[in-house]
């Protein structure tokens, strides 16, 4: 069956004391809405609509940047989830498939989950809500079952002892065909002490128009929501303790797990090494048998099989690093490929660059690629060697074989197989610096008496 999904980001999140929105909040360096639109992409819906309220228009900026197709709609007014649901109605009106609803700030729902629901649909149930069992139930609705079908939900606050009991409690999740679904939202009315119209009424409705509710489990993990700081803060464990155990087992090795941090979408192949105290920003893929030596930063970046970066080593956005390729302590590389067995190991800057295949690159390097408007490219060839604490000056070219002699500043490009030298003949100046000193130790001598 087709399927699309809707997505509640509509929240201001007042608990979080921000002026951002709560969906917009991050975990692993990605926003959280983010991670819900992830997981209802896995199981690749034909359409994805984003329920915009507070913030709307920076959320809806969030969502297309993430997926460009989503579909934002905004709900003006905040009358409550079922309201916020029908806002999607206009966007789906032409839409023949199930629907499910997901929420902005519930990130760590699984691909897995999603299609249980969806193969619960498909074995005829005309309404799927997603439930847990709690260790604490507390202060959640609670799914009231009989004969195998959801009765109803019954919150917390109007549950008997009976009902208080029960430990399957509701996530809020919802799947159903489309006309289903916005049947029932359009039955729902606003008898409660908010005033709102509420979702989980819709399961009252289905069973009294003799539709079928049943309930699919996930783990309690998955239905987390973010309210407060506190929570952002553990979810962000959560998902950080997650990725360790998936990439341990996925066969890579982690020195000391607990302090690396991992990006909402990192890749790690199989033998990678990860050394301690490693980060790993948004878009980053380390292929198999690399290493990442201690405290090293990565975004944004490609790093292949058997290259070597780090320790105490920066790679930005854009840069790309082919096999065997080494960049080591306190060198930063944006936006350049490093070829294949080229090496800048200590102290540099390698910016909008393409350094040639077993180039060396020497100490306290630098491609001086911004004139103050615009960014400009430099150019290494292949086998080429760049003596320490070269400056070049972009746009400029080195050529395959070229060479340049140490402190040179290169403003003209370098033939291949050339060495260039452009720094000021050195002038020894007999006795002058003993005389330097005498004059400036007999000045502070004066000024201390």
């Amino acid at each position: 069956m087709p399927t699309s999904l809707v997505i509640l980001a509509a929240g201001q999140g007042s608990r979080m004391n921000s002026e951002r929105p709560k969906v917009l909040h991050k975990i692993a360096d990605a926003p959280l809405l983010w991670h819900a639109m992830a997981a209802g992409q896995s199981i690749e819906p034909d359409h994805m609509v984003v329920v915009t309220g507070h913030g709307g228009a920076q959320v809806a900026a969030s969502a297309r940047t993430f997926d460009d197709s989503a579909i934002c709609v905004e709900q003006t007014e905040q009358l409550g989830t079922g309201h916020a649901v029908d806002q999607a109605r206009g966007a789906l009106a032409s839409f023949d498939g199930d629907v499910i609803v997901l929420y902005g700030d519930t990130p760590f729902i699984s691909s897995e989950t999603l299609l249980k629901m969806t193969r619960a649909r498909a074995e005829g149930a005309d309404l799927v809500i997603l439930g847990f069992e709690a260790a604490d139930a507390g202060r959640y609705g609670r799914l009231i079952e009989k004969d195998g079908q959801l009765e109803r939900i019954v919150e917390a606050k109007d549950a008997g002892a009976a009902e208080l009991a029960v430990t399957l409690c509701n996530s809020g999740v919802v799947c159903a065909d489309r006309a289903t679904l916005f049947d029932l939202v359009s039955n729902i009315g606003t008898d409660n002490a908010q005033g709102e119209y509420y979702l989980t009424d819709i399961v009252e409705l289905a069973r009294a128009a003799g539709r079928s509710a049943v309930v699919v489990r996930c783990d309690e993990a998955e239905t987390l929501g973010i309210n407060t700081r506190a929570e952002l803060a553990a979810a962000e464990q959560q998902f950080q303790s997650t990725a360790r155990n998936a990439a341990l087992e996925a066969g890579v090795s982690l020195a000391d797990p607990s302090t690396t941090v991992f990006g909402f979408d990192t890749v790690l192949g199989r033998d990678a090494v990860i050394g301690p105290h490693v980060v790993f920003g948004p878009g980053v893929t380390v292929e198999s048998g690399a290493e990442v030596k201690a405290f090293s930063h990565l975004e944004g970046c490609h790093v292949a099989q058997d290259a070597v970066v780090g320790p105490f080593a920066r790679l930005r956005p854009g840069a790309e690093l082919a096999e065997g390729a080494k960049v080591g302590n306190f060198v930063e590389i944006k936006n350049a490929e490093i070829a294949e067995g080229a090496k800048v190991n200590h102290l540099s800057y390698v910016g909008d660059a393409t350094v040639g295949r077993a180039a060396n690159i020497g100490a306290g390097t630098i491609t001086c690629n911004y004139d103050g408007v615009m960014k400009h490219r430099t150019e290494i060839g292949a086998r080429s060697f760049i003596g320490s604490n070269t400056l070049l000056v972009a746009p400029v070219k080195v050529g395959e074989e070229a060479m340049t002699a140490s402190g040179t500043v290169v403003t003209q490009d370098v033939p291949d197989g050339a060495m260039a030298i452009a720094r000021a003949k050195q002038d020894n100046k007999a006795g002058f610096a003993r005389r330097l000193m005498d004059i400036l130790r007999a000045k502070k001598k004066q000024k201390g008496s």
